[in-house]
């Protein structure tokens, strides 16, 4: 099972940007694929972002143009990237893996990383 932690959540202005990452163990990202989740108070988790093994990509449509998702198989991260961001964006942000090449959630998650758009 893959160990996985976030880091760079924060507090950002709307308009403003910020870059997650998720850091793996005990299983080589370059196998596998990797997805952002988010939930915000009183609502479900949904899908953010994922990558698969071989680099196709799925965004939910509340992001799309705004973030983006990268990987750094060498280092064994995967990155979000989020731009113009809005209130509604303001969310706790889950790595997840390993995600298949039908996007489906993997069984291990992160402890998640807060992100807050306000100003």
């Amino acid at each position: 099972q893959v160990h996985l932690v976030e880091s760079g959540g924060g507090l950002v202005q709307p308009g403003g940007s910020l870059r997650l990452s998720c850091i793996g163990s005990e299983m080589p990202f370059r196998d596998i694929g990797v997805a952002w989740y988010r939930q915000g108070s009183g609502k479900p988790r949904e899908l953010v972002a994922a990558i698969e093994h071989g680099g196709r990509t799925k965004y939910g449509d509340s992001v799309k143009g705004r973030f983006t998702i990268s990987r750094d198989d060498s280092r064994n991260m995967v990155y979000l990237s989020m731009n113009n961001l809005k209130p509604e964006d303001t969310a706790v942000y889950y790595c997840n893996a390993p995600v298949g090449s039908d996007f489906g959630a993997g069984v291990s998650w992160g402890q998640g990383t807060q992100v807050t758009v306000s100003s």
